[in-house]
């Protein structure tokens, strides 16, 4: 009996302090949101879309289409174009011969939700509130956004997206794989600018992971993984043909290299890379099937295509030396292969070594069908259409700030990155802070010499420079401007 009153005063004792515990977890969770998504100020107040009540239908005939494809996790050397020995992708390599390489091109993020959300609305993410990974209903959910600070379930309403904004101009518009920008309405695909939509809204390692077409479920979980690629690959040749005789726009966002890996039949095991090799190879087959339609419908000629990462790779993946990987803050978890391709438009091989970033593509968007970007709020991307065409070799931008999660942690500025004093990639003490650190990405991309005290006028520089967004991201964190 004595026993049995001990073993019970034991569980009382951790029930009570887990209890405890997750009170204070759950207090300190919902403050933190608070304080940082709101934060006292008009954070939360939403901001009209008269933007989109301006534009017009333009000339369909002077309108190029657009396809944009984002593959989920993939390395800068992944291709064997970008210097990958070990994966084959033929159809990609002759994409860079035909086309434009960008050999500094940055992902907005280094986890895959903040990445999209630069990428569709031009935007740095801390801007959005989409500070982290979207997770699914459940305690996930909680934890990430609450604790984490990010968007409870999507993209906020006020944001313009790319597909808003190319529908009203008149663009068919098209998603194909995978969303993660809101798994609930008012954050569904067909309320963000997408005719069409035939996917999954989360990523295919969550649960529960659905395919939809629009707004329906067509199939439930479990969805046979190893053809995902084969009917993304269906959806995306069918949009394109059924609408030939319109523009369109087609963002294409693969799921794979993403775990879990999967290929099918036809590609399993062909790969020097493993099963990540062989999702990275179907990848490229399914951009040489894209390619051979656009031929066969006489459309090559009139349409840009894009290729591009949301971010560098997880648990596998070639980062081409680069220090870090996904959700790290160094070279390897921001730096991502881009091609362009537009024949008769951009210059075959030419390769630009400029920075950019993917928050690029919506300006350059925008450029292509004759619109100019959104006057009540900062845009951050610029057109890329001087540097694509050849017209010049300058970087837009003076600097490109890198955030890990709300936290503004680097900037680059021509050749030089600085980063404060963060926790990074440091071996065995990854929770310890380490820097801060100044590289030369010209004579050092692998950022392994600290240049710091060889150069305090630069890092006088970048800290006077990165203090000063964080007071402006303090005063205005959505970056509404007054119009």
């Amino acid at each position: 009996m004595e026993a049995q009153k001990k073993t019970v005063s034991r569980r009382k004792f951790i029930k009570t302090g887990l209890t405890a515990g997750g009170g204070l977890l759950l207090a300190a969770g919902l403050g933190s949101h608070f304080v940082n998504v709101f934060g006292g100020k008009d954070y939360d107040i939403p901001r009209s879309k008269n933007y989109l009540d301006g534009i017009l239908p333009g000339d369909k005939g002077s309108m190029p289409n657009i396809i944009l494809v984002l593959t989920d996790d993939m390395g800068l050397g992944d291709l064997s174009s970008f210097g990958s020995l070990a994966i084959d992708t033929p159809n990609l390599d002759q994409m860079s011969r035909e086309g434009v390489i960008f050999s500094n091109f940055y992902s907005s993020a280094p986890v895959c939700s903040p990445s999209r959300a630069g990428l569709l609305t031009g935007r740095y993410p801390v801007r959005t509130l989409i500070f982290d990974v979207i997770q699914p209903p459940g305690p996930l959910d909680w934890g990430f956004q609450y604790i984490l600070g990010a968007v409870p379930h999507g993209i906020p309403e006020d944001e313009v997206l790319l597909p808003e904004i190319l529908q009203r101009r008149g663009y068919r518009t098209g998603l194909v794989g995978k969303w993660h920008l809101g798994w609930e309405s008012p954050h569904l695909p067909s309320e963000n600018g997408f005719d069409f939509f035939y996917g999954g809204l989360l990523s295919h390692d969550t649960h529960p992971y659905r395919i939809y077409r629009n707004d329906q479920v067509e199939i439930e979980e479990p969805v046979d993984l190893d053809l995902l690629t084969q009917n993304f690959t269906r959806e995306a040749l069918q949009f394109i043909r059924e609408n030939q005789e319109e523009p369109f726009f087609l963002y294409y966002a693969q799921h794979y290299p993403h775990v879990p890996l999967h290929a099918s039949a036809a590609f399993e095991g062909q790969s020097e890379g493993g099963r990540y090799g062989d999702t990275v190879e179907e990848l490229d087959w399914s951009v040489g099937e894209i390619f051979k339609t656009l031929k066969e419908l006489g459309l090559d000629e009139n349409t840009l295509v894009i290729f591009t990462s949301d971010n560098g790779p997880w648990w596998e993946g070639d980062t081409a030396g680069l220090r870090g990987r996904k959700n790290l803050s160094m070279e390897g978890g921001f730096h991502v292969p881009f091609i362009a391709r537009w024949p008769g438009v951009l210059p075959a091989g030419r390769v630009v070594d400029a920075p950019a970033m993917n928050f690029d593509l919506f300006s350059t968007s925008l450029e292509i069908c004759g619109l100019a970007t959104p006057g009540d709020r900062i845009i951050d991307g610029r057109s890329l259409i001087p540097l694509l065409k050849g017209g010049t070799d300058e970087s837009p931008h003076e600097t490109l700030l890198f955030y890990k999660g709300r936290k503004l942690v680097g900037a680059r500025s021509g050749d030089w990155k600085y980063y404060r004093r963060h926790s990074s990639d440091n071996g065995a003490y990854p929770f310890i802070p380490q820097g801060p650190f100044l590289f030369n990405l010209k004579t050092d991309p692998h950022e392994s010499y600290n240049l710091l005290a060889d150069h305090p006028d630069l890092e006088e520089y970048f800290v006077g420079l990165m203090n000063k967004e964080d007071e402006l991201r303090e005063e205005n964190i959505r970056g509404w401007l007054n119009s």
